[in-house]
């Protein structure tokens, strides 16, 4: 696994031995940077950290700062690690929570993100819990949005007309789905 794009490109991302991680693949990497240019000065949030292989790639294209949510404390010891070793300290934050309470903790401190990153694991009904987890914090900027990858055999619930944040887009790449999510009064 490697930063495939920006000013590390190239750089390997470490994982500790024995970590059970489903890396985001580079040509869906090239894809989801590709639509989200250009990065600079934005925020990121990436959610379901693993190895922090995308928020990783989101710094070196730019971004200002990511902030990474992982509950396996080996990873975020590593996404650390990365972040020193590609010279993104001073840009990066890490939080070793479990994905809903890491929402909670960022809403209660009023952080406010361009880009919410979410890859949850698959078939375990993260996408249907997360529709609960968003509604009615205010995580997003105003011209933020959230990209959710996920199986294409789960596919992303319908949203009701009370929801907050409406799909925009999605695309497939072989069995990887990426949707896109804004606030409904954005779109």
């Amino acid at each position: 696994m490697r930063i495939v794009g920006g000013e590390a490109k190239g750089r390997p991302v470490r994982v500790p031995k024995g970590c059970r991680i489903r890396p985001t693949a580079d040509r869906i990497k090239e894809s989801l940077f590709a639509l989200l240019n250009p990065l600079a000065g934005r925020s990121f949030l990436d959610l379901f950290a693993g190895s922090g292989n995308v928020g990783l790639e989101a710094l070196s294209r730019g971004a200002r700062s990511a902030l990474f949510v992982e509950c396996d404390r080996r990873l975020t010891e590593a996404i650390h690690n990365n972040l020193q070793l590609m010279g993104f300290s001073g840009k990066g934050e890490v939080l070793s929570l479990e994905a809903g309470i890491g929402l909670k903790v960022l809403a209660d401190r009023k952080s406010r993100f361009d880009i919410l990153f979410a890859d949850p694991p698959y078939g375990e009904g993260y996408l249907t819990a997360m529709a609960g987890w968003w509604t009615g914090t205010k995580l997003l900027t105003e011209r933020g949005f959230w990209v959710l990858q996920h199986s294409v055999r789960e596919p992303f619930p319908e949203t009701p007309p009370e929801a907050t944040l409406r799909v925009t887009d999605q695309r497939r790449y072989g069995d990887t789905m990426l949707t896109f999510l804004k606030n409904h009064q954005e779109s």
